[in-house]
């Protein structure tokens, strides 16, 4: 039985750090921080809360079998209770007939969720802690507070990062062009390519990488999470899927433009952005994708686009997102609405099946948690998950650090400049794993 704790009138932004860091005395670490609203994004991001946290595991669901959606939807019956956690990419090969065979040096379970110890909700500067008595005794949580507000973490030993593109600049404008006589051939309308840079022998610091990435980079959807030895620090600016109520939300991104210098360069960008035929017809590709995905589990005549091309800027990038809801039928479980809609389109292409199977053929790692999703489950049955992109993960044990960057392909992409956006995509988590390194 859960209990809570108020306290208020505290410098919220320093403690978040602080709890951060605490935190890693602990295998399992689930953090999502919305940053305060710091970017426009906010006004459409329906979010609950500035940031909550879960640390430490009553109990968890770790599988990699068939039937996952089942496990997880037991799991979550039996626990009535928070849980968090992550879907791996490559759980559409139990969804459709699919297979994954590419290298994967980070070897994240397919999917996991924890039921944790402590619950951290932070809003402005009031931060609530709920905590399970049977765990924690209500008269040590103070004792935790003060302890986190004054932690100061162990030094983490680092070496130096030396990032490898796994595909080189020619070998991807070869791929582009052969993506392209898919889709002039007509078996796909738009793929998502992918490629990734990584780093081998190499120990960072996690949370010190996550704090620099989220300052270069803060966005709505950012997140912390640690399973055992591997870590992912995401600044992801795009929502999967999420259940408030009966209500579904999706909110796919396609559509980059770089920031400009002066704040005239910078509205160009974004104006060019907004009326750039060739992103329109992206975005709108993944639209009517989402807005199928969704009816799947929706009241009929409930699937609404709420926004179209909406144009968002972050501190590197602007981006086009658009909004499309739902609201879930009774008759069915809210974790059919997750599953009837994952792998999200935006990082699959149109249509789906067939995107999926060229995206194995023409990428050479395997996705794992990388456009796959992490969130959580409240104990009313709600739910949150981002898109894990503009991500690093850190497998420790084995000292392999990557992040993957990609770009939607169609008719009218032009290599080079698809080349140029994913090194625009890349730019911040380079500089966060460069930093003190």
């Amino acid at each position: 039985m859960r209990e809570s704790a108020i306290y208020r009138n505290i410098n919220t932004q320093y403690f978040k750090a602080k709890l951060l860091s605490w935190a890693q005395n602990f295998s399992h670490i689930a953090y999502y921080d919305s940053n305060y609203s710091d970017n426009n994004f906010n006004k459409k991001s329906y979010q609950n809360y500035d940031c909550i946290v879960g640390v430490d595991k009553i109990s968890e669901l770790i599988i990699g079998e068939n039937d996952n959606f089942e496990k997880l939807k037991s799991y979550s019956n039996k626990v009535k209770d928070w849980i968090f956690g992550f879907l791996t990419y490559d759980l559409k090969n139990e969804i459709e007939d699919l297979k994954s065979k590419n290298s994967d040096n980070l070897n994240m379970p397919i999917m996991s969720f924890f039921q944790p110890k402590l619950l951290f909700f932070i809003n402005k500067n009031i931060i609530k802690v709920e905590f399970d008595t049977d765990y924690t005794p209500r008269i040590l949580v103070n004792n935790l507070v003060k302890q986190i507000k004054c932690y100061v973490p162990n030094k983490i030993n680092s070496t130096e990062v030396n990032l490898i593109q796994k595909v080189s600049k020619e070998k991807y404008i070869e791929n582009i062009n052969e993506i392209k006589k898919y889709i002039n051939k007509g078996y796909i309308y738009e793929m998502n390519y992918c490629i990734e840079f990584y780093s081998e022998e190499t120990l960072i610091n996690p949370v010190e990488k996550y704090l620099e990435l989220n300052k270069l980079s803060s966005s709505p959807f950012s997140c912390f999470y640690k399973l055992y030895d591997r870590f992912l620090m995401s600044a992801s600016p795009e929502r999967f899927l999420m259940k408030k109520g009966v209500n579904i939300i999706s909110q796919p991104i396609k559509g980059t433009a770089k920031r400009g210098i002066t704040p005239e360069e910078d509205l160009k960008f974004k104006t060019q952005l907004a009326n750039d035929s060739k992103e329109q017809s992206e975005n709108v590709m993944i639209v009517d994708l989402v807005r199928n995905d969704l009816s799947k589990t929706a009241e009929t005549g409930s699937v609404e686009v709420e926004e179209l091309f909406g144009i968002y800027t972050f501190p590197q990038l602007h981006q086009m997102i658009s909004t499309v809801k739902s609201k879930l039928r009774n008759d069915v479980n809210f974790f059919d609405a997750i599953k009837d809609c994952f792998p999200m389109g935006s990082m699959t292409g149109a249509p789906k099946i067939k995107s999926m199977e060229l995206i194995e053929k023409f990428e050479e790692t395997k996705r794992g948690l990388y456009s796959g999703a992490v969130g959580y489950v409240s104990p009313y049955y709600n739910f949150d998950f981002n898109v894990v992109i503009r991500s690093i993960q850190y497998n420790k044990s084995r000292k392999y650090v990557s992040f993957m960057v990609g770009s939607a392909i169609t008719s009218k992409s032009d290599p080079e400049k698809e080349y140029a956006e994913c090194l625009l995509k890349a730019a911040a988590m380079k500089q966060a794993l460069y930093s003190n390194s």
